[in-house]
């Protein structure tokens, strides 16, 4: 039995002692006097009578009831009702608050609910003081304290004649039954009526279950103020030990939602502090550091705004505010969705039927109450299913004299599944759960409805889940439960209780509250007391029961395991494996090695492992030899390196006894067992591990201790036990000998708990012995100890108690003091060891009850132990150095150029697989090639990995990578797994841009020091500090790099001689100018943005007056520079101007009027420019010596020249760097007051306008400008307005993105069909509107054709200058329109450099990726290298199209030397046919990328100086450029793609010295431009890659393209939009065999030996073998058949004893014969004739030649996609050029259809004469052809009769046969053009005219 309550106090307003204005609680009363003793009085409750302050109010309030909750030292909660009223205020009340009126308004302003009537009692001034009365208890009956405490208060008011102080003393005195009605005896004890003497009657019903909370309705109504989110994330927060604070206007709100929360947190009981309502003075408690849980009214909510760690909940606005730095970590899904879904099912029942046509009648939904309980069942089954099957993890330490408990978090986290789950990692390191274990953990208790939950109804929760209605019947059934337990006997709930009337407060009161005669109450007190000493003490009544455990636990979330899924097969591989290990079958046990290692990822392989293991060790079988050993620790590590420091899987704990079990003898008397070899993981060093295990063994043997048949055993066992003794758990045993402890003797009892300490300390040596085994390290003397290991030095990772973790602070301390010595004691790695021992060691035996005389003998014995251990190790250590080393494959040497040299010998390493999948047998299957073992060669030109795969299922396969050592570009340290050591290990990860990437483990052998050195080397080799000591120079040369190599006789001294003095001329020249060539730095004169100081200037004038010699005419040269100029000649550059017909030196030399431009040796000195060539184009007009002023406009000095002249259009291209800002751009700028001083600038920007003008001048174009409509006139930005803009002659191509846009939007036949509509202008409007980068104005018509026939051939301005936008700003028309402007957005170099990056690591990614799918495009789509070749394609599309219509260009963007040159190079390379063969290319590389000074030197970081700059690949993105338009036009090319991916590797390689250094003037300095010339020739290494290549040539066809069939004048546009690029597979290709391909004499492996010598005495072996990708080079696999055939030939040749001849000719020859061996049967078409019949714009779309197996037949395929014309007319032509060409796809097995055939005349095109052809009229391909001969097979020219419009007699013309009659003459009008032809006679010429328009009229 318990008091109802025990205190009763009356508590009024006083004054504050300071005078504050405020005033203060005081107790008036309080009974009784005296503190009860088992229950002190609470001091503060006057604080929380009036939370708010006290406080006087001009007005009569209402009274007003809530309960605060005090909670004292104890814990224990104390509970405060409150019920408040207000009278007039005494004088002294009043004078204490008229100090301060100010004060007294304000606090009138926050008083509480103030009723404004009219009735207010009191004259006008009258105030109103608090008084409260107050109820303490330690019982939670709110209802029972409001009608009591109304009582007292309405006796007070209506003045009923009852004596107040009896009614007190009853109170006081009132006796109610403790909780657990239903074990009472009678209703009548379970439920108490209680009457206080005023004629009421109360009915108290206490729960039925003490531990279950009481919430009445305070959970209903939290959900209906914050709804379901906001209380899930309230109660997730408040279980992770957050703060939550509540804010309402109402104290009884406050209290309610408190005390819903902590019934939402059952069976978790809250343990932080709780304050369901603070009052205003104790507000700083909010920033204590601890959790809690605490209401505050909201007239405080702005004090609460600067909290940033707090959760506040406004119940009055139903919001919840979590701030940013705090996380709430979510339940576990699926049960944070299935909560939630039951919860909005109770909440709103009618939500599953609101979209029902004919809804059912609604049940009346649950009352308040109800509700709320089963709002708390939801709950309730979700903290079941969080925690089922806990009790399976509980260990059972101590079971006397108390329990001890301690839960296994790890295991359970493991089996639940939910390791990752931060939720329920929270909760369970939280307070509250610890507090749950002590206090459910018990084997032996009151058992109540969540341990029924949690044991029995798992299983059906499970089931349910997926039925909602099943699950919302469990709920209910559950709240009826929980309501039944709150109000067991419904049916007696009377009460009869009086209350004030209505407005009593209003009416004038009779009396203040009186005070009580204290005699009265405590006479009262006291006899209740007297008559309660004489009755029996009332015991609290427990049925105490085994609790029962339940099914064991499952997965929350039954996850496959995925890519690691353990079938029953992989088992087998497991157990297979260790069955050959022990029966010594070591070969099939090698073989399964890898598999099982694979298998060892899933759960279940490890654990059956663990299972094989532990029965090999029962049936004495440990000791092994040193094969078996070895498998048996690689599959341990295997096993123990995915395990956490906490061993969720319990797979170390399970290898915990096997390690200390298996062994290997070494020597007599030592032995090493398996813990030595598998310490280097993480778990061992984690106390909770060694915690956890301890426990789970401790419970072991004391189960085991009381299982032991004893005479003294209780012997009353139930029936059915006895067999079943041993499947008894620990829980079991412990609930049993709790039952009978109380039954047993002292003595007996003592005797168990001795039993029991002398356990758990026989345990504690057992675990200081096995922990020595595994942290100390074999080799003792290396002082390896574990500073490396987290754990033992390391304070965070230490387990959670206070003792262990202030323990490990001081470790660390005592450590950090010696860790800076290497050579510390062997006593340190024992006194770590020690000291992490007694940790563990005080931790355990503390928390285990063992004695103190026990522990410190623990504390003695531990370091004898380590000591003993070490002394052991030695022997070990010692004897198993001894050992044999394990035999390691042979290393494989690499194969070496000629000149090659080693550097540094193999250092054995691991080749690991990087992102590229197929060489690891990923999703495209194959062979796992990589991992592999071998060696790392670094030579002086490559590195060079050569090995074997580890997985010995692949063969014998050797595996090469390698790369140039110049190609490296990124190296760094990185920690992998190698496939033998499970551990990880340092490794080292090169990246080169040849897109190459080794990421190797280095092998335990390899020391650091050689590591180390192998980095050194590398980094030497890569970077030598100057360019002689790259390969290309040091190859065949004995100097060391970096020394100057020595003088020695050379053939051609005068050549040496001659560059060494035009160096010195050079210099000369300079003057002052002159820069050392540490860095590279352009001429001294350039203007860098400001304009140059004076004594610049100066500078430039004496250097043009010291040396008159330099800009005199070639003919007055001396004879030395005569030399220099016919080396110059020879130059690439100079033979491609003589073949363009761009001047001759002779004609320069005699200044012909007549040439436009010539040739000038101005900068033969390379004074003007040291980036350009000695011999440049210029107008034929401008003087050497003006050239000078005009190249100070130009960035680097580069002036635009003419690098190409269209032999057509006489067009001409030009070059040159960026504009300063006083070149033709400051001309156009409006400028303002020229500043004094400019004069010199501003000449040479006149000189520069004159250059231009001469430019212009000298095409043969510029006639007149009048009337001329010049680009930006029909681009679409102006053709709206006719006001003549400022910037009218700008043309703006902002965005070459936009531009391509408005290409698609517009009909794409105007790239597509330019070939098919001749040259006509239409081209040149779509090119207007593409510059501007938006659509015409007017609509564009459907089929494409222009909007207005006026736009047709619009007039184009004579140049266009195309420049980067960002300098041509605020630029103003030109007023002579000479020449017009193309503002460009063009990349820099920088974000070519960015963008290698990126593409490097799409392509070769440096790990695997962790999601298979597109992360390979995504990252090639960031790495915008694709954009970038779009944007190049388009510009020289762009150009190409000016040329072609007959404008020149200018190409001056960024420096000139990287953009420029791309674009320059491209716009040749569609334009001139010449460039597309193989010779053509060489010279436009040499011309453009090396006179034109591209920076390969710098761009490519060859040295020393340029290792900060990193690689910027300009050269490769030309290369890839060149391969997209290959891959559209593989026709029009002689060299194949091999070709262009052999220069992209050969550029960086530095193998040859074709790409060393930055321009020809630093080449002739070295004495390399001219040194070919009297070089020896024999088979010394080639120093030039074009010579090479020729050599390579000759021998094989290896950059020949078979397809190569070009047409004559042919111009290439091809189509640039990303979606029409490919990514080239020079990036993403590699062959594992031989590595790459590029070093041709290194790729030719040894000959195959033919069939007949592989007899192995039976029949000959098959020749077919196995082409794996990614290993073997597929062209040399399986090479095409043409390839083939010249191998055979050649091979016959040999074996016939003839020379053989050489590829080349034999091909030009069969091609030859093909044209001339025309078969009558016409069977066999050949290649040629088929390749001419294809029309121009299919050719354009990319024609792809298939071969068949003997070349005999070749057939073409053709693109679908068919792009329409750009005229209505050309729509019609292609149309039907496209039914005709269908035929040509097929061969007849008849003769070929000739329906009529012979000789005519036809007519040349203009100014071409008469020719006699063999015409053929085709009926069935509706075609006339014509050929040379009869004979002939290859066709001259095809006239589709779909075309022709009329057959009609013609006349005889100029030229014409003279002997034929007139009437043998027609014409044939086709849409195109009219053809005239005339027959031999009249007949012949009528039947031929029958013959076309019958087959007109058939069709």
């Amino acid at each position: 039995m318990a008091r109802l309550a025990d205190y009763f106090v009356l508590v009024a307003f006083g004054p504050h002692p300071r005078g504050s204005g405020e005033g203060q609680g005081q107790i008036l009363q309080r009974f009784p006097e005296k503190d009860w003793e088992d229950n002190p009085f609470p001091q503060g409750i006057e604080l929380f009578c009036q939370p708010s302050g006290w406080q006087l109010c001009p007005e009569r309030s209402p009274p007003t009831f809530f309960v605060a909750v005090l909670t004292d030292i104890n814990s224990e909660r104390h509970y405060c009702a409150c019920l408040t009223f207000w009278e007039p205020a005494g004088p002294t009340q009043e004078a204490a608050c008229t100090e301060d009126a100010a004060v007294r308004e304000e606090n009138a302003d926050e008083g509480g609910p103030v009723q404004l009537s009219p009735a207010t009692a009191g004259p006008p001034g009258q105030l109103f003081a608090p008084k409260t009365l107050v109820l303490v208890s330690r019982l939670d009956h709110a209802e029972v304290f409001r009608n009591s405490l109304g009582l007292i208060y309405t006796i007070h008011v209506e003045g009923l004649n009852v004596g107040l102080e009896n009614v007190v003393g009853n109170l006081l005195t009132c006796i109610i039954p403790l909780a657990g009605g239903s074990q009472l005896d009678s209703v009548e004890d379970g439920v108490r009526t209680i009457s206080l003497g005023a004629g009421d009657r109360q009915v108290i019903q206490t729960p039925l279950t003490d531990s279950l909370p009481i919430s009445r309705c305070s959970v209903a109504l939290l959900f209906r103020q914050l709804g379901i989110a906001n209380v899930l994330s309230l109660f997730c927060a408040a279980l992770t030990e957050h703060k939550v604070l509540f804010l309402s206007r109402s104290y009884q709100r406050l209290s309610d939602a408190c005390r819903g929360l902590l019934a939402l947190l059952f069976p978790l009981r809250y343990s932080f502090t709780y304050v369901p309502i603070l009052p205003a003075q104790l507000l700083e408690v909010l920033s204590t550091p601890t959790p809690f849980i605490i209401g505050v009214n909201a007239a405080f909510q702005a004090e609460t705004q600067e909290l940033l760690d707090v959760i506040v909940a406004d119940l009055d606005g139903g919001t919840v505010t979590v701030p940013e730095c705090v996380h709430i970590p979510a339940l576990p899904e699926p049960l944070h969705s299935q909560t939630h879904s039951v919860l909005s099912m109770v909440l709103d029942p009618e939500l599953e039927l609101a979209d029902l046509a004919f809804p059912p009648p609604m049940a009346s939904a649950s009352s308040l109450k109800m509700q709320d309980k089963e709002l708390r069942a939801v709950f309730l089954r979700l903290f079941a299913q969080l925690l089922q099957g806990y009790r399976w993890c509980l260990h059972m330490v101590r079971i006397h004299p108390e329990p001890v408990i301690r839960f296994h978090k790890a295991a359970f986290l493991g089996q639940r599944g939910l390791v990752e789950d931060d939720f329920l990692m929270k909760v369970l390191e939280g307070m509250a759960f610890a507090g749950f274990v002590s206090e459910r953990g018990v084997p032996y208790r009151p058992t109540d409805l969540f341990d029924e939950l949690v044991a029995h109804e798992v299983a059906r929760m499970r089931a349910d889940e997926n039925n909602p209605q099943r699950v919302l019947r469990h709920v209910k059934e559950l709240a009826e439960q929980l309501y039944k337990n709150e109000n067991p006997y419904p049916a007696v709930a009377m009460h009869k209780v009086q209350r004030p009337g209505e407005a009593s407060h209003l009416r004038r009161a009779p009396r203040p509250f009186p005070r009580l005669d204290e005699g009265t109450v405590q006479w009262i007190v006291d006899q209740a007391t007297a008559k309660m000493q004489g009755a029996p003490p009332a015991v609290k009544a427990e049925r105490r029961t085994t609790v029962p455990s339940g099914p064991p636990m499952t997965a929350i979330v039954e996850r496959s395991s995925g890519l690691h899924g353990n079938s029953a097969r992989r088992l087998e591989v497991v157990r297979n494996c260790i069955s050959c290990v022990f029966e010594g079958k070591m070969l099939e046990a090698k073989k399964l090695l890898p598999a099982v290692l694979r298998a060892l990822k899933g759960r279940a392989a490890r654990r059956c492992l663990t299972q094989e293991l532990h029965l090999h060790v029962q049936q004495n079988r440990a000791v092994l030899d040193h094969q078996q050993f070895d498998f048996v620790v690689r599959m341990m590590n295997c096993c123990l390196q995915d395990c956490t420091s906490l061993d969720e899987h319990g797979v170390a704990a399970a290898l915990l006894p096997l390690v200390t079990a298996f062994c290997r003898k070494l020597s007599p008397g030592v032995t090493q067992f398996a813990y030595s070899c598998v310490q280097e993981h993480v778990v061992w060093s984690t106390p909770q591990f060694w915690e956890a295990m301890f426990y789970g063994d401790v419970q072991t043997h004391i189960r085991a201790l009381y299982l032991e048949p004893a005479e003294d055993r209780d012997p009353t066992q139930q029936v059915g036990e006895a067999p079943a003794e041993d499947e008894r758990s620990a829980l079991d045993v412990a609930s049993e000998q709790r039952r009978l402890w109380p039954t047993l003797s002292r003595e007996k009892q003592q005797e168990l708990v001795q039993k029991e300490e002398s356990t758990v300390f026989s345990q504690a040596i057992h675990y200081a012995n096995r922990m020595s085994y595994l942290l100390l390290p074999l080799d003792t003397s290396k002082s390896r100890l574990l500073r490396e290991r987290a754990g033992l030095g390391d304070p965070e990772s230490a387990s959670n108690s206070l003792l262990t973790s202030s323990m490990a602070g001081s470790v660390a301390e005592s450590y950090d003091t010696e860790s800076g010595f290497e050579d510390a004691e062997t006593c340190d790695v024992a006194g770590a060891v020690v000291r992490f021992i007694n940790r563990f060691v005080d931790k355990v035996c503390t928390e285990s009850g063992v004695t103190s005389d026990h522990l410190k003998g623990l504390h003695v014995m531990v370091p004898d132990i380590v000591q003993m251990h070490i002394e052991t190790l030695e022997a070990v250590h010692r004897e198993s150095k001894r050992l044999p080393p394990i035999q390691k494959p042979k290393l494989l040497r690499p194969r070496l150029l000629p000149g090659e040299e080693c550097v540094l010998d193999g250092l054995r390493v691991y080749l690991l697989p990087d992102g590229r999948e197929e060489g690891a047998g990923g999703s495209a299957g194959g062979p796992a090639l990589l991992p592999a073992e071998g060696a790392v060669f670094l030579t002086t030109y490559r590195v060079i990995f050569t090995g074997m795969p580890t997985d010995p299922l692949v063969g014998e396969q050797v595996v090469v990578r390698s790369f140039p050592v110049a190609a490296l570009t990124k190296e760094k340290r990185v920690s992998v797994q190698t496939p033998v050591e499970p551990l990880l290990q340092d490794g080292l990860q090169l990246r080169s841009c040849t897109f190459q990437l080794l990421k190797m483990a280095f092998d335990e052998e390899v020391g650091s020091d050689s590591a180390e050195l192998f980095r050194k080397q590398l980094h030497k080799l890569r970077y030598p500090p100057d360019v002689r000591g790259t390969f290309a120079f040091t190859l065949g040369s004995a100097h060391t790099p970096g020394r100057p190599p020595r003088a020695t006789k050379d053939k051609g001294p005068s050549l040496r001689t001659l560059s060494r003095n035009l160096v010195k001329n050079a210099k000369k020249t300079m003057g002052r100018q002159h820069v050392a060539r540490k860095k590279y730095h352009p001429p001294g004169w350039e203007h860098r943005g400001p304009p140059p100081p004076e004594d610049e200037e100066d500078a430039i004038s004496v250097s043009e007056e010291l040396e008159p010699s330099t800009l005199t005419p070639a003919s007055a040269l001396k004879p030395s520079d005569r030399m220099t100029m016919s080396s110059l000649v020879e130059r690439a550059c100079c033979r491609d101007y003589q073949r363009l017909g761009l001047g001759t030196l002779s004609s320069s030399l005699s200044r012909a009027k007549s040439e436009p431009f010539r040739i000038s040796p101005v900068n033969r000195m390379y004074a003007i420019c040291r980036s350009y060539p000695g011999l440049l184009i210029v107008p034929q007009s401008v003087q050497d010596n003006a050239l000078q002023r005009v190249s100070r406009c130009y960035r680097q000095n580069r002036f635009p020249v003419v690098c190409w002249r269209s032999g057509r259009s006489k067009a001409v291209l030009l070059r040159s760097g960026g504009l300063h800002s006083k070149g033709v751009v400051g001309l156009f700028k409006a400028q303002n007051a020229p500043s004094p001083g400019q004069s010199q600038a501003d000449s040479s920007s006149l000189e520069q306008e004159k250059y231009l003008q001469a430019v212009v001048s000298s095409m043969p174009r510029c006639a007149d400008a009048s009337g001329r409509n010049t680009l930006s006139g029909f681009s679409s930005a102006h053709m709206g307005s006719h006001v003549p803009s400022p910037r009218a002659r700008v043309t703006t191509l902002s965005n070459p993105m936009a531009a391509s846009a408005s290409r698609r939007t517009a009909p794409r036949g105007k790239w597509g069909s330019v070939r098919a509509s001749g040259r006509s202008g239409v081209l040149g409007g779509d090119v207007g509107s593409r510059l501007a980068g938006r659509d015409m104005l007017a609509p564009p018509q459907a089929n494409g054709a222009p909007p207005d026939p006026g736009f047709l051939r619009p007039q184009r301005a004579p140049l266009y200058i195309i420049g980067d936008k960002a300098q041509l700003k605020g630029v103003r028309p030109d007023p002579l329109q000479q020449w017009e402007l193309v503002p460009i957005e063009v990349f820099e170099a920088r974000q070519v450099k960015t963008s290698f990056k990126k593409l490097l690591k799409a392509c070769v990614p440096g790990c695997p990726a962790t999601e298979p799918g597109p992360s390979f495009l995504r990252s090639l789509e960031d790495s915008e290298w694709l954009t970038q070749i779009h944007k190049l394609l388009q510009v020289s599309v762009l150009v190409v199209e000016l040329l072609d219509s007959g404008s020149s260009v200018l190409v001056s963007l960024e420096d000139g030397w990287d953009i420029t040159t791309q674009v320059v190079s491209l716009v040749q390379l569609l334009s001139d046919p010449f460039y597309r063969t193989l010779e053509g290319f060489r010279l436009l590389v040499e011309k453009e990328w090396l006179s034109f000074g591209h920076r390969f030197s710098h761009r490519g970081a060859h040295t020393l100086a340029g290792q900060s700059s990193g690689v910027t690949p300009v050269f490769l993105q030309f290369l890839d450029c060149v391969h997209q338009v290959h891959l559209q036009f593989p026709m029009e090319f002689e060299f194949s793609p091999f070709y262009l991916k052999f220069l992209g590797y050969h550029h960086v390689s530095r193998r040859f010295r074709t790409f060393l250094l930055d321009s020809d003037y630093e080449r002739i300095e070295l004495g390399l431009l001219y040194e070919e010339k009297g070089e020896p020739r024999g088979q010394q290494a080639c120093r030039s890659v074009w010579e090479y290549v020729d050599r390579l040539s000759k021998r094989t066809p290896l950059f020949y393209n078979y397809m190569y069939a070009p047409e004559d004048a042919e111009v290439l546009r091809p189509y640039s939009n990303v979606s029409n690029l490919k990514v080239w597979d020079f990036y993403t290709k590699e062959t594992l065999a031989e590595g790459p391909l590029y070093d041709w004499e290194l790729a030719q492996g040894p000959p195959e030996p033919p069939e007949e010598e592989r007899l192995d005495g039976g029949a000959p072996q098959s020749r077919r073998r196995v082409v794996w990708p990614c290993y073997d080079s597929r062209p040399r696999a399986q090479p095409d058949a043409i390839s083939r055939l010249l191998e055979e030939l050649q091979r016959l040749e040999t074996e016939l004893g003839r020379p053989p001849e050489r590829w080349k000719d034999t091909w030009d020859r069969v091609k030859a014969a093909q044209r001339l061996e025309g078969r009558p049967d016409g069977r066999g078409t050949p290649s040629s004739l088929l390749v001419s019949s294809v029309p121009h714009h299919r050719r354009s779309l990319g024609v792809y030649l298939q071969e068949g197996p003997v070349g005999s037949t070749l057939s073409l395929s053709l693109d679908s996609d068919q792009s329409s014309g750009s005229t209505a007319s050309g729509s019609r032509q292609a149309a039907r050029r496209s039914t005709s060409t269908l035929y040509s796809q097929f061969q007849t097995a008849e003769s070929e259809n000739r329906s009529h055939e012979g000789t005519l005349y036809k007519k040349g095109a203009f100014m071409k004469p008469w020719k006699a052809r063999w015409f053929v009229l085709d009926k069935t391909k509706h075609q006339l052809r014509y050929y040379d001969h009869r004979v002939d097979t290859e066709c001259k020219g095809v006239i589709d009769l779909a075309e022709v419009e009329a057959v009609a007699p013609g006349t005889h013309t100029m030229g014409a046969p003279k002997t034929v009659d007139e009437k043998a003459f027609f014409d044939v009008k086709t849409t195109r053009r009219v053809y005239n032809f005339c027959a031999q006679d009249v007949p012949s010429a009528q039947q031929w005219v029958d013959q076309i328009q019958g087959c007109l009229s058939d069709a």
